[in-house]
């Protein structure tokens, strides 16, 4: 029971610094790339992929929510879903091998794969995916970076325990 408190206690934290890092926007065509999925990576590194992809998801909805949803409700779902992929995938592949491979991993899916994905809806093509993905792959670069640069410092701590 005291383990799980305390996990709640991490994830609610770091949904709030998702929430707060919505806000810090980087600009882009769209204005909906911000610092909100720091908190998803950098938790998928210390709680584990599956918590931190969980809340990459919620990340993502809050910023679009921030914003009005401007591709849409159904859109910014999977778009969602992309995001809990990326972390779930950034917290395995760190484990399983080392920090910079896991980034690499991370920034490509969400910089490159997910813009990728909507390609397959009839309003988007080639030019918005050509438009958004410079933007999206600095936004990933340096959201995966800065959970990095906070995780390696805190790897060694009481942290560590709380990987899932």
């Amino acid at each position: 029971m005291k383990g799980n408190t305390k996990k709640l206690v991490l994830m609610a934290m770091f949904i709030a610094l998702s929430f707060v890092g919505s806000y810090i926007k980087i600009p882009s065509p769209l204005g909906t790339i911000a610092f909100d999925s720091t908190a998803g990576y950098l938790s998928g590194l210390i709680l584990g992929g599956i918590t931190g992809g969980t809340i990459g998801f919620l990340g993502h909805i809050l910023t679009s929510a921030s914003i009005g949803f401007p591709l849409s409700l159904p859109v910014h779902l999977i778009v969602a879903i992309m995001m809990f992929i990326s972390v779930y995938l950034y917290g395995f592949v760190y484990k399983k091998t080392n920090i910079f491979i896991g980034a690499f991993v991370g920034i490509l899916l969400n910089g490159i794969v997910s813009p990728l994905i909507l390609l397959i809806f009839p309003q988007f093509g080639w030019p918005f995916f050509l438009g958004i993905a410079p933007f999206l792959l600095i936004g990933s670069t340096l959201n995966v970076i800065l959970s990095a640069l906070v995780f390696i410092p805190l790897k060694n701590t009481l942290f560590n325990k709380q990987r899932s």
